[in-house]
């Protein structure tokens, strides 16, 4: 009950410094953000919010974010969206008056953040990220589940138990076409049932005794991408239905036409052709860490977090999940994860260098723990990137973790996720491997070790110019500062109260491209 009362407290003070039940339009939640649509943006209290004990930072794009962490944000929506439902039922007739006023507001500030973002490129990315983010509390599941039941094999414990666990874990992947089907007809604007049942054509046992282009086909052949291709043309044929059909047989004809065009070339198509790509994707994948497996490693790991940046990564979400559906974990997470070991080092370097900055040194200590368990927002851009160097050398760390667990994989030791969104430390129960799981968590383990020893090397000696200590290495206290995502720690507006919190956007879970990562920063 405590901890309902501490969500829904949550929930209420966030409620009056966004304007109110009335100020908002929409509500929804990623992995760690609340995002709000609002009609009227001025009336937000940026500052109040970012001050909130349970508040990491915000970030403004189509919608505005609240970042409130993994967990939590699940737990406080639904508080939140009961509070804004009780609002509006509360509020005086005459309040709707200037509804269409605020909405021309809210309309005119969301057109000119998307306008930022709104490159053809990254609003596919941001597709994809939508029909795939929603997947990912599944898929951890699933996957504590499975490395959970062949521990349980391997040590030859509750042989009456490991079958139901292993029906558990394997049930959502084997019918995960439908679920991407389905995710991805909703995302660009068809009816998702007819996505998800266009997708079931992949899956269905069947297609056994179907021969295309010379091969047999087999049941779940394309996977995810194929269930991808397949949703995608029958949002098409549905929409070209919806223009042509009349309205009289609509009914009857649109799904029937939809189901049927679209899934005789998924069947003698696109089964195929996604086939081969998702089979050219993990070859690739195996090819690329045998062969050059600490320099590939040393770049994906330096990489990453310059990818979130740019909003990215996102494109690697259909890679790990075919990997996953292929071979039962991806190999490329637990390289990309050396990004936020570095991102460690480099926050506990900035610690020890700026000895007198208490603001910042709040900040670290603060953020710290989630950083450690892969949650990021908060050393990223409350620390390092507002800083400059220590972003780098941040990425520096990050490189060469990623190189050291490359180095085993080129050695044969394959280092893997059953899932993906957790990092850091919370991705050790996710981990699987193909020399036992001893062996796999102890290189990934000696990994982060690495990253957070370079990251904090990097910055700790090369971090810092003289004129970035002088700057920054001096006491807050008599004014205390905020670190902003846009700006150095800068005077709090308020007289001496003020709480030295990092603000700024979270990436992983975010699900948008277009801001630096809409799915959370989960590195």
């Amino acid at each position: 009950m405590a901890t309902e009362d501490k969500n829904r407290a949550t929930a209420a003070a966030i409620l009056p410094l966004v304007g109110g039940a009335a100020n908002v339009s929409s509500i929804a939640h990623c992995m760690t953000r609340l995002r709000l649509g609002l009609h009227d943006r001025s009336l937000v209290d940026d500052e109040a919010l970012k001050a909130l004990p349970a508040v990491m930072g915000v970030v403004e794009d189509d919608t505005y974010q609240i970042v409130l962490g993994p967990g939590t944000v699940a737990r406080v929506t639904p508080e939140f969206e009961q509070l804004v439902e009780e609002g509006r039922e509360a509020a005086p007739p005459q309040a709707a008056v200037s509804s269409d006023d605020l909405a021309a507001q809210g309309a005119a500030i969301k057109a000119q953040q998307k306008a930022k973002n709104a490159t053809p490129f990254k609003l596919f990315l941001r597709k994809i990220a939508n029909i795939f983010v929603p997947l990912i509390p599944a898929l951890i599941g699933c996957g504590i589940i499975a490395g959970l039941n062949g521990l349980l094999v391997n040590l030859g414990w509750l042989p009456a138990v490991t079958p139901a666990l292993a029906a558990m874990a394997s049930g959502f992947m084997a019918l995960i076409a439908v679920f991407v089907g389905y995710n991805t007809a909703k995302e660009f604007g068809g009816t998702p049932i007819l996505g998800g049942a266009v997708a079931a054509i992949i899956v269905f046992p069947g297609v056994a005794n179907i021969d295309a282009f010379g091969q047999t086909l087999s049941p779940g052949q394309g996977g995810v991408l194929g269930a991808l291709g397949a949703a995608v043309l029958a949002v098409y044929v549905e929409k070209w239905c919806r223009r042509w059909v009349p309205e009289a047989l609509d009914v009857l004809v649109t799904p029937t036409l939809t189901v049927l065009i679209s899934g005789l070339a998924t069947i003698f198509g696109l089964m195929y052709v996604a086939g081969e790509i998702s089979s050219a994707i993990g070859t690739f994948a195996d090819w690329l860490l045998s062969n050059g497996g600490a320099g590939a490693g040393f770049v994906l790991g330096g990489l990453f977090l310059p990818l979130v940046m740019l909003g990215l990564h996102q494109a690697l979400i259909p890679i790990h999940t075919t990997l996953i559906e292929q071979q039962g974990y991806t190999v490329l997470l637990p390289i990309l994860a050396m990004a936020g070991a570095g991102q460690v080092g480099a926050a506990m370097a900035v610690y020890f260098r700026l000895p007198r900055n208490e603001s910042i040194r709040r900040t670290i200590k603060s953020a710290l723990p989630a950083g450690l368990l892969g949650v990021g927002e908060p050393l990223i851009y409350g620390v390092s990137l507002p800083l400059g160097r220590p972003f780098v050398t941040a990425c520096v760390g990050g490189a060469f973790g990623g190189g050291f667990v490359g180095l085993f994989n080129q050695l044969g030791d394959t280092v893997g996720s059953t899932a993906i969104g957790p990092s850091g430390w919370a991705l050790f129960p996710l981990l699987d491997g193909n020399h036992g799981l001893g062996s796999t968590i102890a290189i990934y383990g000696a990994g982060l070790l690495v990253g957070y020893v370079a990251g904090f090397l990097a910055t700790y000696f090369f971090g810092f110019s003289k004129d970035l200590l002088t700057e920054f290495n001096v006491s807050q206290d008599p004014a205390p500062s905020t670190v902003t995502a846009t700006g150095g720690p800068h005077p709090s507006p308020d007289t001496g109260t003020g709480t030295g919190r990092a603000n700024g956007p979270d990436s992983p879970d975010s699900t948008d491209p277009g801001s630096p990562e809409k799915a959370p920063v989960r590195v």
